[in-house]
């Protein structure tokens, strides 16, 4: 009688154990369509699964499979970061991986990367990472960034760099134009990565920043004026016009690559160009 009470009992356990996870997972599901503005049947259509079944899913009624939980992350479109959190949640394990730049295995990136901002020379280049702290930079971009960075308190983030008072700010003669796209971009970074707490936390600290809360209201969405931000700097060499704009690395399966971003700042007039290619000679 005791062995048979202590089975059931493990038994109860483990199948509540199961429960907690599923349930984890259907109301993460849930949360990730509803960003996405999508209703059950919505969803459902373009998985090419049946309501019923999506339903069960939300509920916990039904425990997924990983090719499931990959299937519907993939159709919402969610970062490979939060899909690792669905399959986490799901109880499986993570699928996409991280690493570190510096690590052997990623020797081949690091030098297409820096085969990227050289190509880029003489204008400046940069690579950030989802934290918006500055991973590699081509020459040109060292430099200017040396001559404008401020505060070396302030480290190699390009966000805290571009909206504190003793970063570059001062040096922005339209920085409230700069930096409310900016502030904007990293808000909707925030929004479609809601369990990444680095992020969440970087945009609470900027926000605290002297006159970043008097920065005006953006829409929801980006618009045409996002394409190339222009960025006026006084420098040593003399007041410099750029437009910036922002590629994506992403590769679909690698969760280091998705998250890196190339930076570049164009010369907008000839001045500006002459300034930049009289730092390389």
């Amino acid at each position: 009688m005791v062995a048979m009470t202590s089975r059931v009992m493990a038994e109860c356990r483990t199948a509540g154990s199961v429960a907690a996870v599923t349930t984890n997972f259907g109301s993460s599901l849930r949360e990730w369509r509803r960003r996405r503005h999508l209703s059950q049947l919505d969803l459902a259509v373009e998985a090419d699964v049946s309501q019923r079944h999506l339903s069960f899913l939300e509920t916990g009624k039904s425990k997924p499979s990983r090719e499931m939980v990959v299937h519907l992350a993939v159709t919402l479109d969610m970062p490979l970061r939060e899909r690792n959190r669905l399959l986490v949640a799901a109880g499986f394990a993570p699928s996409y991986p991280e690493r570190r730049l510096d690590e052997p295995a990623m020797d081949q990136v690091r030098r297409v990367l820096e085969a990227l901002l050289a190509a880029h020379q003489p204008f400046p280049a940069f690579v950030v990472d989802r934290r918006w702290d500055l991973v590699l930079a081509n020459e040109v971009g060292s430099v200017l960034t040396g001559m404008v960075a401020g505060d070396p308190a302030l480290g190699g983030n390009l966000m805290r760099l571009s909206l504190h008072p003793d970063g570059i700010r001062p040096m922005v003669t339209n920085w409230e134009a700069a930096a409310t796209v900016l502030l904007h971009r990293l808000e909707r970074e925030v929004a479609d990565r809601p369990s990444d707490d680095v992020l969440a936390l970087l945009l609470a600290e900027v926000r605290g920043y002297p006159g970043v809360d008097r920065l005006p209201d953006r829409p929801s969405l980006p618009d045409g004026s996002e394409l190339l931000v222009p960025v006026d700097l006084r420098t040593p060499l003399g007041d410099l016009s750029f437009f910036t704009t922002i590629t994506t690395i992403g590769a679909p399966f690698d969760l280091t690559l998705e998250e890196l971003r190339l930076e570049t700042l164009l010369p907008a007039n000839p001045e500006t160009e002459a300034a930049l290619r009289s730092i390389v000679g």
